[in-house]
């Protein structure tokens, strides 16, 4: 056997590189692994060969075929570990978080059928700055709850939740156990059902500690959700500030401007 055909199968379709194409030598590379894994050859948990080797293989310095790893780890494609047993691996396909609706962090990973855990870090009273004040409609000092989660999927740390919660409608809410859905909680013990919320998405980099609350190096790039949530009746139950890892989720939100339009129509009266 020779030491083309001891190769796994997707390493005996290497790249053709083409400088004509126009396309840079690691985006061509980046193009290809992305393929190869997206045909399932290679499977999360899989480990490339050293990049020396595949470099060699593929007929480019190392430092091209760096490039090309690099961007595939900033999109969690692939993770890169140090130490013996370090090496380039396939990752875990990110999970999908939609934003559609009103679902808690719980719900959305049933939705994605993967077990949500969660690991507490604080809960206390606190009271109330400005910003969280006026989100809860209560007044400045007075008390709210600050509740600190680590969110978990396939023992690893998605996200990381800093929530706040007005007292007076949860009187008894720290002597729960909070590691499970909040949301259903409010609603079977108080009553006070989650039903609409206003989000704003923004990116931002870690900072020492949420870096090792959530696993990933100091200044890795993060995605904050800073949600208000109301009941039906307008009641804000909740202001959070929530942090995910943008190489394990993906946020996904759906929107509907033919149904928004059909609305409008059947709400505005004839100008006839």
């Amino acid at each position: 056997m020779t030491a083309i055909e001891r190769q796994p199968e997707w390493l005996r379709s290497l790249p053709p590189l083409s400088a004509k194409s126009g396309v840079p030598a690691h985006v061509q590379i980046e193009r290809w692994l992305t393929d190869v894994i997206g045909r399932g050859d290679l499977v999360p948990g899989d480990r490339l060969p050293r990049e020396d080797e595949l470099a060699a293989l593929i007929g480019v310095s190392r430092m091209t075929l760096r490039q090309a790893l690099a961007t595939l780890e900033s999109l969690g494609t692939v993770v890169r570990k140090t130490g013996r047993s370090g090496g380039t691996f396939v990752s875990e396909p990110r999970i999908e978080c939609d934003l559609t609706g009103l679902a808690g962090f719980t719900e959305q990973m049933r939705r994605a059928n993967v077990r949500a855990g969660a690991r507490m870090v604080s809960a206390r009273t606190v009271p109330a700055g400005a910003a969280v004040a006026d989100a809860l409609s209560v007044n400045r000092g007075s008390p709210v709850y600050e509740v600190v989660r680590v969110r978990t999927a396939r023992r690893e740390p998605l996200a990381l939740e800093r929530a706040y919660f007005p007292s007076e409608p949860f009187p008894d809410l720290l002597s729960h156990r909070l590691t499970g859905s909040i949301y259903e909680l409010f609603t079977r013990r108080y009553g006070q059902e989650p039903h609409t919320a206003s989000e704003i998405l923004e990116p931002v980099i870690a900072r020492p500690e949420e870096a090792e609350l959530l696993a990933v190096a100091p200044n890795s790039p993060l995605m904050l959700i800073t949600r208000t949530a109301f009941t039906s009746a307008g009641l804000a139950v909740e202001f959070a500030r929530d942090l995910f890892r943008p190489d394990r989720v993906r946020i996904s939100l759906q929107t509907g401007i033919g149904a928004a339009a059909r609305a409008a129509r059947m709400t505005t009266p004839d100008a006839f």
